[in-house]
């Protein structure tokens, strides 16, 4: 037993170099020089698929409308005029005339993503080169589009993607789920921000020049990736434009999963990401320093002041992503639950390791090495508004 505690200790010792790691990045991410605001103020368009009825879909389709900005268009598509959105969304297009705005029915898709099939419905139809894309889960600040206009006034920048704080629905599936991205996913992505640069994008919220877009051959290249946005700020990054995390934080409204649903969207996360970038999966083995303290404990309890040392170590890391960077109240009022979202987060990475097929929206897909993905079952389902996966 001797080898598999030294073999923890090692373990947990990268795990709290990588926890220090995420506090200078969370630090870093805050003291990064934002652009003042110029004169150029170019129109852009908001786009929003739309699927069902999400929690707040009322309110988070209103804050779009709701921008402090002169000139600026909001694109919509549904894949049937059946669709529970529907209503909502034309009440809101009604109750804000002086916005340019428009509902797409789609119809069904022709490709295995389809939220790309939507997104590329809307592009089609959006009339300016910047292009919002915003799930329906997603509520966005009033001052969204002046920041994005200010970021984009540098000409090489292809894309930004928003940092999101994820606020839950009722029951603890939801809780934990949000209390997982706010402290231990978010985090991930800002150390990568600090250490290799912005090479990815997160799907929820992000902003891609049309340029950009088209440079790296537009939706229809990538409308047979499960990751489909990872995969686009990669392809952006490649194509020489500059990616960044945006000063904007949005809200993402993740509902209220049951624990079977919210463990499936894990393990779809979790296998989607392994095919994205395997190394980086297996790396992520260091960003779970709890459960291995925990394992080292077990093998030797004499490690004891370690656990002691790395709980203390993890709470603070949270702290600095969801209180500081994202104003996360409920990570500081439900401060005890973070061990066991992380040992929960532990356990499904693990089995992210295994298999190769995820259920999306009641329909399930093979997902390929190359992180293509295709159904194995051919029944019409409804149209996913969401990413399938908030890969970094």
């Amino acid at each position: 037993m001797i080898w598999l505690a030294a073999a923890l200790g090692a373990v947990l010792l990268g795990s709290l170099v990588y926890t220090v790691l995420s506090i200078i990045a969370a630090v870093s991410y805050l003291r990064a020089s934002r652009p003042r605001g110029g004169a150029a103020r170019p129109p852009i368009s908001i786009l929003t698929p739309l699927a069902g009825m999400d929690l707040g879909l009322a309110d988070n389709l209103r804050s779009s409308f709701k921008q402090e900005y002169p000139d600026f268009e909001v694109v919509l598509a549904v894949r049937h005029e059946t669709d529970a959105a529907v209503p909502v969304a034309r009440q809101i297009i009604a109750a804000h005339p002086r916005v340019p705005a428009r509902l797409i029915v789609t119809g069904e898709p022709d490709c295995p993503n389809a939220k790309v099939y939507s997104l590329a419905a809307m592009t089609a139809a959006a009339r300016h080169g910047l292009l919002v894309m915003n799930d329906s889960d997603i509520r966005i600040p009033r001052d969204m589009l002046q920041r994005i206009a200010t970021e984009f006034a540098n000409p090489k920048l292809g894309l930004a993607t928003c940092l999101y704080r994820a606020i839950p629905g009722g029951g603890w599936p939801s809780r934990l789920e949000a209390l997982g991205m706010n402290t231990h996913f978010l985090a991930g992505v800002l150390v990568a921000r600090m250490l290799e640069g912005v090479k990815f994008a997160l799907g929820p919220s992000l902003v891609v020049r049309r340029a950009a877009l088209e440079a790296v051959g537009g939706w229809t290249a990538l409308n047979t990736y499960l990751a489909e946005d990872y995969v686009l700020g990669n392809r952006v990054f490649d194509a020489g434009f500059e990616v960044i995390l945006s000063s904007v934080r949005v809200e993402h409204r993740i509902g209220s999963a049951g624990v079977a649903e919210s463990l499936l969207h894990r393990l779809r996360w979790n296998r989607s990401t392994r095919r994205s970038r395997p190394k980086g999966y297996a790396g992520s083995l260091f960003t779970f320093p709890i459960p291995i303290a925990l394992l080292l404990f077990a093998v030797a309890p004499a490690t004891w002041p370690a656990l002691i040392a790395t709980i203390v170590f993890r709470y603070v890391a949270a702290w600095a992503t969801a209180g500081t960077v994202l104003h996360d109240r409920d990570a500081l009022r439900f401060w005890w639950a973070i061990p066991i979202e992380d040992v929960l987060a532990f356990a499904v990475w693990l089995a992210g390791f295994f298999g190769s097929r995820v259920k999306w929206r009641g329909r399930t897909y093979v997902v390929h090495p190359d992180g293509r993905f295709e159904p194995i079952e051919t029944s019409p389902q409804p149209a996913e508004s969401g990413s399938p996966s908030p890969s970094p």
